[in-house]
């Protein structure tokens, strides 16, 4: 009796770039609904006709609309196709490799410059939709959080070379970039004051090193 055949899973470079790009149209769809007319009145058939895909596929490549919107947020903070632990971003690998508090301070606004590049629009829709949306709500506060934390851990960085005032805890320090590296704080600059993205990126820079380095001026 023949041995039954069994089905081979095979990966197929062409499907997998299909899917790819299905994901990246659902997104950039997604991202111009929302920032032009906010989350409440953007719905998932409504992606779904500005990519060119049926309601199905949404959600089977992204999810429902907080999952989308969701992603949206995740891959603006971490300037790639997907969401990325703050550790394993190349920024933070370069800020720990630096050598001096003010070139992990430079780095660091950097890096805030191009997340509030892509962040800000996202984040301006995320302020104005949590107070009626629950899922926006905790997804508000679990970022600020988040930041919280991380900020604690560059503090700590910065810490290491010991050019830091002594006159300021790690917690103050901590809470003193926190709330300045927002993408709020970005769009307050650069899309309600008029600054240019290098200009906001040079004043947090020289800012963080005033206020947190020893002798700095």
């Amino acid at each position: 009796m023949p041995r039954p055949v069994k089905s081979r899973g095979y990966h197929s470079p062409l499907r997998a770039e299909q899917a790819r790009r299905t994901r990246t149209a659902i997104l950039d769809a997604a991202r111009r609904l929302f920032t032009e007319k906010g989350y409440a009145a953007t719905t998932v058939a409504t992606i779904a006709a500005e990519a060119g895909v049926a309601v199905d596929t949404v959600y089977a490549a992204v999810g429902p609309k907080p999952a989308v919107f969701r992603l949206l947020v995740e891959t603006a903070i971490s300037g790639t196709d997907q969401a990325v632990p703050a550790e394993q971003r190349d920024y933070v690998q370069r800020i720990r490799e630096a050598g001096t508090a003010r070139r992990k301070i430079e780095l660091y606004a950097a890096a805030v410059r191009a997340i509030g590049e892509r962040m800000a629009p996202l984040f301006l829709v995320l302020r104005a939709a949590a107070p009626h949306a629950d899922e926006l709500a905790g997804m508000h506060r679990e970022i600020g959080e988040r930041r919280a934390r991380n900020m604690r851990l560059f503090a700590k960085e910065l810490a290491t070379t010991g050019e830091l005032r002594s006159n300021l805890s790690l917690e103050e320090i901590a809470d003193i970039i926190w709330s300045m590296n927002s993408a709020e704080f970005y769009a307050l600059l650069v899309h309600e004051r008029g600054w240019s993205p290098p200009r906001f990126e040079h004043f947090l820079a020289d800012a963080w090193c005033r206020l947190l380095l020893n002798g700095a001026t």
